[in-house]
């Protein structure tokens, strides 16, 4: 990507969204990394504006660009780079969010098209933006949502993700759970010692949502940034004092410092795995062991655990309103998750446990891994896991458990516990 001029006009949280912008579509970046560096500088009030903009556009940008080839009549993909990303971060603001001044939209899109040296595409981008401002909202507003492929135009996703929640969710909660995930997700965090202000769980022990993240006491240890729904999961392990666990895949962490007992931290990326190991002295869980190695290629002395826990990679479907690129680029993994699921089962002792976990919304990773290993016999399903957590059993199987943003608010993820005979 070419070196981007600074605009003096451009306030700064513009300029950083449009550079978060240029980074995720251009150089394939993630877009909470680019973030985290592009807003290094930036005020607390400027970081927000800016992370409101980049992560929106990004979550819209398939309705974005659709309401810029609708109004501005030029297929996207034929506009040089800079002017995509100034046209998307206008579009966005004018489309989806209020108390944003039209002159303010318009006017420091063009004046980021200029400063990036394509002084010859101004008149464009001010005359697709001014179009923009007087038809963008509208537009948006009025595309028809009643099959799934007219939703994921709509809400901006992958027709494969709509389809998906349409067949398993029906077509009115699938609605529900697209808006939900393009709403800017709760801040949840995990209270490991002392006392913290914000609203406590009823439900989950030591969950809070808080209005931001405490950086002292997460310095401290005080606190761990992690979903509501990802401390479910933790807690679903039931490991107590006594026991030996196995997490599989453990980074960044969060799950395997709840655990008591004797805790074996699996990670299979080598940078992972150190900030795993950091992590857990900082939570003072000295309890945890990290090794660095592929879960399915184990050590042949970690064998015999008690319980074991699959948090096993997924396409992510219950976590894209915190990963607002996720969604372009997410796939079921079904294959790697059977075979981390089986290699769990095998480490773990006859009448040991296994809790089986994703952060996904979707039968393929979800339920049909767990029934696969439950029909060939290498483990039974423990139905006494629904009846713990009633409030979150998965509505269809009520011996699994489900959270779902637009029901709990929190993150999607599914959660089976299972037994070895």
């Amino acid at each position: 990507m070419a070196p981007r001029a600074q605009v003096s006009e451009v306030s700064p949280a513009r300029r950083t969204a449009f550079a978060v912008l240029r980074r995720v579509f251009e150089d394939g970046a993630y877009a909470d990394r680019a973030f985290r560096s592009e807003s290094a500088s930036l005020d607390d009030r400027d970081r927000a504006l800016a992370r409101r903009l980049a992560y929106g556009s990004v979550q819209r940008v398939r309705t974005l660009d659709h309401a810029i080839e609708e109004l501005g009549r030029r297929p996207v993909r034929k506009l040089d780079p800079p002017v995509r990303a100034a046209l998307r971060l206008g579009a966005y603001q004018l489309a989806f969010l209020d108390g944003v001044p039209r002159y303010a939209a318009v006017n420091e899109s063009v004046e980021l098209v200029r400063g990036a040296g394509l002084e010859r595409a101004v008149s464009f981008a001010n005359a697709v933006l001014r179009r923009l401002a007087d038809g963008a909202r509208v537009l948006c507003e009025a595309l028809p949502e009643h099959t799934a492929k007219e939703a994921a135009l709509r809400h901006s996703y992958p027709d494969w993700v709509a389809e998906t929640w349409w067949r398993e969710l029906g077509p009115e909660e699938a609605r529900a759970l697209m808006v939900a995930q393009n709403d800017e997700p709760e801040t949840a965090v995990r209270l490991v010692r002392g006392t913290i202000t914000g609203s406590e769980d009823p439900l989950i022990p030591g969950a809070w949502v808080v209005d931001r993240v405490d950086e002292q006491a997460l310095a401290e240890g005080r606190i761990w940034p992690q979903s509501r729904g990802s401390q479910l999961v933790g807690h679903a392990v039931g490991a107590r004092e006594g026991e030996r666990t196995l997490d599989l895949c453990a980074a960044p962490g969060g799950k395997a410092t709840m655990l008591a007992g004797e805790v074996v931290a699996v990670e299979v990326d080598e940078a992972r795995a150190a900030q795993l190991e950091k992590s857990a002295r900082r939570l003072g869980a000295s309890n945890v062991r990290v090794v660095h190695a592929d879960a399915r290629e184990l050590p042949s002395e970690l064998h015999g655990f008690d319980r074991a826990l699959v948090d096993a990679p997924c396409s992510g479907l219950g976590v894209l309103d915190s990963r607002p690129d996720l969604r372009w680029r997410a796939e079921p993994l079904p294959e790697l998750q059977g075979e981390l699921l089986r290699a769990a089962i095998e480490r773990v002792r006859p009448g040991g446990t296994v809790v089986y976990s994703t952060c996904t919304v979707n039968a393929a990773e979800n339920e049909e891994i767990v029934d696969q290993a439950v029909g060939e016999g290498l483990v039974e399903l423990d139905a006494s896991l629904g009846d713990e957590w009633p409030s979150f059993r998965r509505r269809s199987r009520p011996e699994l458990l489900q959270t779902l943003p637009h029901v709990h608010g929190t993150s999607g993820f599914f959660v089976a516990r299972l037994t070895r005979p």
